[in-house]
């Protein structure tokens, strides 16, 4: 960090301790009840905002059940201290611990549900708990409420006792949030609300991700849910799980800024100060549909006209009236000037005289990383195929994308896949990756069955993919986007920082091998299409893979950085990686390849050598046509290269 951030970090801070503090005396030089109660319900919110922004801001996962959780706190604690006598305070706790509970419980519910069908199932979660809470009169109340111990303290300091602990756990509240972005578990998160997809395919068990953002979220909910129950003394199921509350908790996050630290924060000070005005100011039977209309036309508003809230738009305005081409330049002059404008893409120097530990993370020490199982070792000196499939299927409907598919790939080559567009190809890479799953037939990875495995599980076996169009994480560095694959799912680091010392260490080698060191910090999105194909390389060298899928890494780069590929290719496939290559340029991919199929309508329909099969009529007269010379051409050159080298 320059000069000029660590001043504004400075400033940032400072306003932030001046804001606390001017909160903290208020109560003290004011008595003013009202204010006081205005604030406490603005805590309420900011809190509860907070820990919707963990799942819903980070993850991208919108949910609008959140007082589910803020209604089983306060009827946790409204029950413990109305029917057992037990302290509210210590009820707040005992309702954390229950909407964390049921936070856990949804999250495996919602597993497999995304977007709207997300939405929907957290709403029907909160319309089930009221009903529940409604029938369940005998412990409940049920539609005539349930009263807790009015406070035994004096009128004078009615509200100190919770507006400084709701003070207390809106600071602590805010302190996980940052905990969460500071964290590996927010670094999964925040590759999750990227691409889900792609997350999964790195070994980010995603599940687990969401499920301990949900349960974090949820437990802040029911504490504060906890304290607004003896706050209030009172509570009445269609108060408490109510829809209005869930959206007001949306609305802060959003308008502040969705994803950002301080940004539900910052939306709460502004909403619930409305909806105080609003409660006060609208009587009447229709007061109700009133303010529900109002709230969910200010949501949609947010949404259409202020979608990323107001702190991400004022940085992004700063950042426009602030142009800063140093940034730009930084990166350039670290990499010798090189990339864009030189060769490869940014590339670096091509051939095969770089440094090997760079580009293999395992042979550089990476502890924790490619250790590998005593199967991935038999793999690796080629006692077991690393991929094998026998009659894999897979129809869409009455359409049979892959069918009857039996393919080896052996540890220490490299096999070629060819075919037109709409033969099965990339169905097959979605069948061996686990993005879908097979109708029929075997897919064994490693040695081990694997045709139900989940995309993480395969990912830890050794499978790593690239895509034709590369996937990579706006939201991350590239430094980030190298280091979030993982090859085991260890809870203990999840709380570990998002980039540790010696994986920065060893992820900057990898990106200098591949000649982007200089681009560690920046966004992928600044970078160029080759430079991004080398980025998702990266991800791959980082996983210590024992089987390689590669999508048309040639496609669209320039012929010095599909040089650099090549000869990236061949160290892995000398490193004992088995690689299954799908590419268009048949002179690329027969200068690599030891083993060719061809695919039509779903099945392979020839199999060999690359000689073998450009020399077979019928897959010439289908697929190859005039590419076929070029074929010829390859074999030649690459047999030349092996005589030169024996030579």
């Amino acid at each position: 960090m320059n000069g000029k951030g660590l001043t504004q970090a400075r400033i940032r801070r400072a306003l932030i301790a001046v804001a606390l503090i001017a909160l903290a005396v208020f109560p003290l030089v004011s008595d003013d009840l009202y204010y006081q109660a205005m604030l406490i319900m603005t805590f309420l919110l900011a809190i509860g905002a907070t820990g919707w922004n963990i799942m819903g801001g980070y993850a991208g996962y919108i949910s609008l059940g959140n007082s589910a959780f803020v209604g089983l706190g306060a009827y946790a604690t409204g029950i413990l201290a109305a029917k057992q006598n037990v302290s509210p305070f210590l009820g707040c706790l005992a309702g954390g611990l229950v909407a964390a509970v049921a936070a856990a419980v949804l999250s495996l519910v919602t597993r497999r549900t995304r977007g709207m069908y997300f939405i929907i199932v957290t709403f029907a979660a909160l319309e089930l708990l009221g009903i529940v809470a409604t029938i369940w009169s005998g412990l409940t109340g049920g539609s005539q409420g349930l009263a807790l111990p009015i406070p035994a303290w004096s009128l004078s300091y009615q509200n100190w006792p919770f507006y400084y602990p709701l003070l207390g756990l809106l600071v602590l509240a805010v302190a996980a949030s940052a905990w969460v972005r500071r964290s590996k578990l927010g670094l999964g998160l925040f590759a999750i609300q990227d691409d889900e997809e792609k997350a999964a395919g790195l070994g980010i068990a995603t599940g687990a991700y969401k499920a301990v953002a949900f349960v974090l979220g949820g437990t802040f909910l029911g504490i504060a849910g906890g304290l607004y129950a003896y706050y209030v003394t009172f509570l009445n199921v269609s108060a408490v799980f109510d829809i209005v509350t869930s959206m007001l908790i949306v609305l802060a996050a959003l308008l502040g800024g969705r994803g950002t630290l301080w940004g539900p924060v910052l939306g709460a000070f502004i909403i619930e100060p409305l909806a105080n005005f609003t409660s006060t100011s609208l009587g009447g039977a229709d007061a109700g549909a009133i303010r529900l209309l109002l709230f969910g036309g200010l949501l949609g508003g947010v949404v259409l006209f202020l979608p990323r809230g107001i702190l991400p738009t004022l940085a992004d305005w700063k950042d426009r009236k602030h142009d800063h081409p140093e940034r730009l330049a930084a990166p350039a002059a670290a990499t010798g000037g090189t990339a864009g404008a030189g060769q490869a893409d940014g590339a670096g120097p091509a051939g095969e005289d770089s440094d090997r530990s760079a580009l293999r993370p395992r042979a550089a020490g990476r502890a924790g990383y490619g250790q590998g199982s005593a199967a991935e070792a038999g793999v690796r000196d080629g006692g077991v195929p690393v991929l094998a499939m026998r009659g894999l299927s897979r129809s869409f409907g009455g359409l049979r994308a892959v069918y009857g598919v039996d393919l080896d790939i052996a540890p220490a080559s490299v096999t070629g896949l060819l075919g037109p567009n709409g033969s099965g190809k990339t169905t097959l890479f979605n069948l061996i990756d686990g993005t879908v799953w097979p109708s029929s037939g075997r897919l064994t990875l490693a040695g081990r069955r694997a045709e139900r495995a989940s995309r993480p599980a395969r990912s830890h076996a050794g499978l790593a993919r690239t895509y034709q169009l590369p996937r990579l994480f706006p939201s991350l560095t590239v430094l980030e986007n190298v280091v979030i694959a993982e090859r085991r799912l260890s809870p203990p680091r999840l709380a570990l920082p998002r980039v540790t010392a010696a994986e920065r260490d060893r992820a900057m080698a990898v990106l200098a091998g591949l000649g982007l060191a200089g681009y560690a910090d920046v966004s992928p999105g600044t970078l160029s299409y080759g430079q991004r194909k080398l980025i998702e390389l990266a991800q791959v060298l980082w996983l210590d893979p024992v089987l390689v899928l590669l999508d048309e890494p040639a496609a669209g780069i320039s012929p010095a950085l599909a040089q650099r590929l090549a000869a990236i290719i061949r160290r892995l496939r000398a490193d004992g990686v088995g690689v299954l290559l799908v590419e268009h340029d048949v002179a690329f991919l027969a200068s690599l390849a030891d083993r060719v199929h061809v695919m039509a309508n779903g099945a392979i329909i020839a199999s060999g050598t690359v000689a073998e099969v450009s020399a077979d009529p019928a897959v010439v007269d289908a697929y190859l046509g005039d590419q076929v010379a070029l074929a010829h051409q390859a074999v030649s050159q690459q047999a030349g290269a092996s005589k030169a080298e024996a030579s």
